[in-house]
């Protein structure tokens, strides 16, 4: 794991848009609503910076999930596409808070390399963990200095599309909110065209679970 930096920019899109939610995973305690406790980083220390980021590749949802009551979480194509964009949140931690913060994610307990160089050099680095549903590691570009990574499925799941959850999506929703300050309309029509919502019973309640909030 050859780098030169200690710190990076990690990209969230999902739940993790929302600062309250994604405290748990640096500071570990269970988040509002959640099923699960998560127990944190090493080092506890809050993010350094944050701030929005547009990511250039599509939004999606699918797989079915029992921390989400059986609802899909939120994924990213692997391939970037600068013709579209999805809407995100980027926080600047060091590099072992970001693998722990992965470990997390996809509930491994042992090492994990991650091989950083190799993500910048190529723009992803897959995690040889096909059983994982965060497997693939994405380089975006640098911001004052430091890379930007998110992770994703290294495939596009498009015989897995399911709706997300009622409470998940909302948590998205605040996050939308907290990020980028969107009026509700502008939620709405984000997230209409979305795969896992459009042409679904969730895409009908989309104006209800705005307004109602978290």
């Amino acid at each position: 794991m050859k780098k030169n930096f200690n710190k990076l920019w990690y990209a969230s899109y999902g739940s993790n848009l929302l600062e309250e939610w994604f405290s748990c995973y640096i500071g570990g305690g269970k988040p509002r609503g959640a099923y699960r406790t998560y127990p944190g980083c090493t080092d506890t220390t809050a993010p350094i910076a944050s701030k929005p980021i547009k990511i250039n590749t599509k939004f999606y949802f699918a797989k079915v999930s029992k921390t989400w009551s059986g609802g899909g979480p939120a994924f990213i194509k692997p391939k970037i596409n600068e013709n579209v964009s999805t809407l995100g949140r980027m926080n600047l931690i060091t590099t072992e808070q970001f693998i722990e913060l992965m470990k997390q994610e996809i509930i491994h307990e042992g090492n994990l390399t991650i091989d950083f160089d190799r993500a910048i050099k190529d723009t992803a680095f897959d995690l040889k963990r096909p059983e994982s549903w965060y497997n693939k590691l994405l380089y975006l570009e640098k911001d004052e200095g430091y890379p930007i990574f998110t992770f994703t499925n290294m495939e596009f799941l498009t015989d897995e599309i399911n709706p997300p959850n009622e409470h998940y999506l909302k948590i998205i929703i605040e996050g939308l909110k907290e990020t980028y300050n969107l009026s509700p309309i502008q939620i709405e029509k984000y997230l209409r065209s979305k795969k896992g919502i459009t042409c679904t019973e969730v895409e009908g309640q989309l104006g209800e679970l705005i307004e109602r909030g978290w």
